[in-house]
C-alpha cells in the first residue's frame, strides 16, 4: 500500500480529539514529525504492510500507478517523501537502475534501509536519505533524475504548494517526468459518514489540526504524539504550480476508486480499490499526473 495514506479522516469539532481549521502553527513540521516517527514501529510490525510478504514478492505499487509510469527499466527515480520505502523498493523491483528514497523520519528511513538489505540491493540501488522535503535539492546525492514520484496521501503534509513543485520540478532532469498519485481534494470536502455532502471548504488555505490516536494501519495502536498538522491543495493549485515551475503537463487523471473505506458508504472490491455502490453518483477520489521537463535542444 500507499507509504503516506492519511489518516485525516475528519472528525466533527466535538468529542475527545477535535478536529478544526486554523492557522499553521510554528510547530507543524515537528508535531508532524513526532507523530510519524512514533507510528513507524507500528507500521513495520503491522498487517497493513505485510512486510514479510512484501520481501516475499507482494507488489505494493497500484495498478494504474505501473502502466502510467511505464518502463523503468534502467532509469534512476527519486521518490519524495518515502516514508518505510515499499513503493521505492518496488520501483527496484520493475527495473529502475537507482532508486532514492527521501523522508523526514529518521526511524521510517532507517526501517526502509534494513528493507533494502533484505532485498539485498546495494547502496547504488536502492539509497535512502533523512531530509525534510523542501530540502530535497541539498540532501539527495544527483542533482537530477529521469523520474520523479510522489505517492498517495504525501502533499496533505505539506503547507505550501508552490514550494514543493519548484523542488520537485529541479530535480527532473531535461527529458524526465514528475508523477504523482495523490487522493483527491473533492475527498477532503465531503462529509465523513457518507460521503454524499459537502462538509468543507474545498478552497480553504488553512491549516487543519487534528490529534486523532491512533494509526491508520491500527486504529487501535495506543500512541502519545498524535497531533498532526494538515493542508489541503486543491486541484487547480497542484497544476498550476507544476506549469509555474517548467514542467509541461502530459495528462491528469482521475480515479473513481480510493484505497481505504473512508465512508461508510464505499464498498470494497477485488482489485483492492474502493467504490460507491452502483446506484450512487461517481465522484474522483484519486488522481494522478504525469509531467515532463522539455529536453534541451
Amino acid at each position: 500500500m500507499s507509504l503516506w495514506i492519511t489518516d485525516r479522516a475528519r472528525p466533527q469539532p466535538v468529542g475527545n480529539f477535535p478536529g478544526m481549521y486554523a492557522p499553521t502553527p510554528d510547530d507543524w513540521r515537528q508535531a508532524n514529525r513526532a507523530r510519524w516517527d512514533e507510528r513507524v514501529a507500528v507500521h513495520a510490525a503491522g498487517d497493513y504492510y505485510d512486510l514479510d510478504s512484501f520481501l516475499a514478492g507482494r507488489e505494493a505499487l497500484r495498478d494504474f500507478e505501473i502502466a502510467e509510469v511505464g518502463d523503468v527499466t534502467g532509469r534512476t527515480l527519486l521518490h519524495l517523501q518515502c516514508h518505510i520505502g515499499l513503493d521505492t523498493l518496488s520501483w527496484a523491483r520493475h527495473g529502475a537502475a537507482q532508486v532514492v528514497g527521501l523522508d523526514f523520519s529518521e526511524p521510517a528511513v532507517e526501517t526502509a534501509r534494513g528493507l533494502a538489505r533484505s532485498l539485498d540491493l546495494p547502496p547504488e540501488r536502492a539509497m535512502f536519505v533523512a531530509a525534510d522535503v523542501y530540502e530535497a535539492a541539498e540532501a539527495v546525492p544527483d542533482p537530477a533524475y529521469d523520474i520523479v514520484y510522489t505517492g498517495v496521501g504525501a502533499l496533505n503534509w505539506l503547507p505550501d504548494v508552490d514550494r514543493w513543485a519548484e523542488t520537485a520540478a529541479s530535480l527532473v532532469r531535461p527529458g524526465g517526468f514528475l508523477y504523482l498519485a495523490e487522493f483527491h481534494p473533492l475527498t477532503d470536502c465531503l462529509d465523513d459518514e457518507t460521503g454524499s455532502t459537502v462538509a468543507y471548504d474545498y478552497f480553504s488555505r488553512e491549516a487543519w489540526v487534528d490529534e486523532t490516536p491512533g494509526t491508520y494501519a491500527d486504529p487501535a495502536a495506543e500512541t502519545v504524539h498524535n497531533r498532526s498538522v494538515e493542508w489541503q491543495h486543491p486541484l487547480g493549485d497542484v497544476v498550476s504550480a507544476l506549469a509555474a515551475a517548467g514542467l509541461r503537463i502530459d495528462f491528469l487523471h482521475e480515479h473513481d476508486a480510493t484505497l481505504f473505506a473512508r465512508y461508510q458508504a464505499l464498498r470494497g472490491h477485488a482489485d483492492g480499490y474502493y467504490r460507491f455502490p452502483a446506484d450512487r453518483p461517481r465522484i474522483p477520489m484519486m488522481y494522478s499526473l504525469k509531467a515532463t521537463r522539455p529536453a534541451i535542444g
